[in-house]
């Protein structure tokens, strides 16, 4: 198990080598630099010689490539162009309402859509089966932002029975310890804190968790009824053990592999899907971040966001790796 964590974190740097390559080549081949970029259309020429002077831009290429590497690995991302703070404080600051928002969206669609995709494949053909196969068809085609104003313009605006934007009520006086909302609110003994961050995370966590819950059910419908074929669970029925030892033991340990798979991806891809989900519920996380950074052309940001989004990436997949030595000990031997 220690061989496997430490061989996946040696790969995380090869990754992120060559990450830097592509991120280094995209800011050198912005129209006009990256200082016409960070200046504007209307800068001077002298206004752009002087911001290259100042980052370095007017070194060889392979001292600009050492000098950008050399902050890459030392976590200084530079600085921000909106707020004129440090990236990875604004990161640091935003990062968890975007975990706390994509822990809630991926629980909602793997304890909904595990138990949904198997009642499916236990029920083929049925009124189960053809429901589910539905909606996640309807879950997978619904873009996120459409979803989340169609469920904001509901059940926020018209029936008022969740908040519209935010992450506590602006009279909640809740102290701010982890920057998680709900975490925050359990540690100090402010319960009505926490309860009044879940109710403003259940209308954008349920529009962030339509694709993942669609993806799960079909991964899970499909893997449950390929299972369902094999010998060793027809040896097992036909010798009269228990039905939950069969579904357990049997069935579900053997048809969760792929849909482990699938909720290690799907959990990196909220990241990129809250960009859209917090921008209409302005939530203040990561996601609502970048958007106004896309807006104002904050370059640092960005490539600190690609960069945040690669390590993730890594970690997650290190993260699937364990899962699937732990629910099958063959991966372990090999």
């Amino acid at each position: 198990m220690l061989r496997l964590v430490v061989r996946r974190l040696l790969q995380l740097i090869p990754t992120l080598l060559g990450l830097s390559v592509l991120l280094f080549l995209w800011l050198n081949r912005l129209p006009g630099g990256p200082a016409s970029a960070i200046l504007g259309e209307r800068a001077t020429e002298a206004e752009v010689a002087r911001i290259n002077r100042a980052l370095g831009l007017d070194q060889p290429v392979y001292v600009q490539y050492w000098r950008f590497l050399k902050r890459i690995f030392e976590l200084d991302l530079g600085t921000s162009t909106q707020t004129g703070q440090p990236v990875w404080d604004e990161f640091a600051t935003r990062f968890p309402a975007t975990v706390e928002l994509s822990i809630v969206a991926i629980g909602i669609a793997i304890v909904v859509g595990i138990p949904m995709g198997y009642l499916a494949a236990k029920r083929r053909g049925g009124w189960l089966d053809v429901g589910a196969v539905s909606g996640s068809l309807i879950g997978i085609c619904i873009p996120v932002f459409f979803l989340a104003l169609i469920l904001k313009g509901i059940f926020a605006v018209q029936l008022q029975m969740f908040p519209s934007y935010g992450r506590l009520d602006t009279g909640m006086d809740a102290t701010d310890v982890t920057g998680f909302a709900v975490l925050d609110g359990l540690l100090t003994g402010e319960l009505d804190a926490s309860l009044d961050a879940i109710h403003h995370l259940i209308l954008p966590a349920i529009a962030l968790s339509s694709i993942p819950l669609a993806v799960i059910v079909r991964m899970t419908r499909a893997s449950v009824l390929e299972v369902l074929g094999e010998d060793y669970v027809r040896t097992a029925e036909s010798k009269g053990l228990d039905k939950r030892v069969v579904r357990g033991r049997h069935v579900l340990r053997n048809a969760l592999l792929p849909v482990v798979t699938a909720v290690g991806l799907l959990t990196g891809s909220l990241l990129s899907g809250a960009v859209l989900t917090e921008s209409v519920f302005s939530f203040n996380g990561i996601g609502n971040f970048i958007r106004t950074s896309i807006d104002a052309r904050d370059y640092p940001v960005l490539v600190g966001f690609i960069l945040f989004i690669a390590m993730v990436y890594v970690l997650i997949n290190l993260l699937v790796d364990l899962a699937y030595s732990l629910i099958d000990p063959r991966v372990r031997v090999h």
